[in-house]
């Protein structure tokens, strides 16, 4: 077991109204197949003096603000206090709790957004998971498919993890700040409280409280608070 990619240790800041689904399995990814299913049947339990029903199995929190020019798709979940900004891209099987920021021109589908999570700037999330207050600068995109088309493999401390699925993204622990025009390739893992600089190729797994400058330069936060 590769304890520093387990759900355990990215999300240690709670798992939302993903938890019964996240915890099923060891590791974040290992969820992905299922995020359409679970939104359905979550959905489908919320209190409706708290959320509104809409076409094609979308639930949205009374208290959320959600722009008219947003396209919102199917099988979406948006959680209180969340805000969806002009000409958002909600494709579909997403998952948003609380207090996020979804923002102009930004495209989501398949993916968890646990809360107050700000993807706010043409950014792209697919098949991936982002923990508690994970921020994305503009133009961060996650990557979710290899270019030969093959099932996708995550490096970490010089191994080759399989996954078995043919898309994924990123998986990004609680608090990590990802700076502006970043691409994480299919696979990549952040640990906790990471910082990934701007313009940075990221690939494999970061590890928690690092800074990411290049790739093959880590170095580790000092002075944590």
């Amino acid at each position: 077991m590769d304890i520093e990619l387990t759900i355990e240790a990215l999300f240690p800041q709670g798992l939302g109204l993903a938890e019964a689904l996240l915890t099923e399995n060891l590791y974040p990814w290992e969820s992905l197949p299922f995020i359409s299913d679970y939104v359905k049947a979550v959905g489908a339990n919320l209190d409706l003096n708290e959320y509104e029903k809409h076409d094609n199995n979308v639930w949205i929190a009374k208290s959320a603000i959600v722009a008219p020019s947003a396209f919102l798709g199917y099988n979406i979940i948006i959680g209180p206090g969340t805000v969806v900004r002009h000409c958002a891209f909600l494709r579909n099987d997403i998952l948003i709790g609380e207090d996020c920021v979804i923002g102009n021109s930004s495209e989501l589908k398949n993916s968890i957004l646990i809360r107050k999570v700000q993807v706010p700037h043409f950014n792209y999330i697919g098949d991936s998971v982002l923990g508690t207050g994970v921020h994305l600068g503009a133009g961060a995109i996650t990557s979710n498919i290899k270019s030969d088309r093959t099932n996708i493999e995550i490096r970490c401390s010089e191994k080759k993890i399989a996954t078995g699925l043919r898309k994924m993204g990123a998986i990004i622990g609680d608090q990590v700040e990802i700076g502006c025009n970043c691409v994480m390739n299919p696979g990549t893992v952040i640990g906790t409280g990471s910082r990934i600089y701007p313009l940075s190729l990221v690939r494999g797994y970061v590890p928690a409280h690092s800074i990411y400058k290049n790739t093959g330069e880590v170095t580790e936060i000092l002075n944590l608070t």
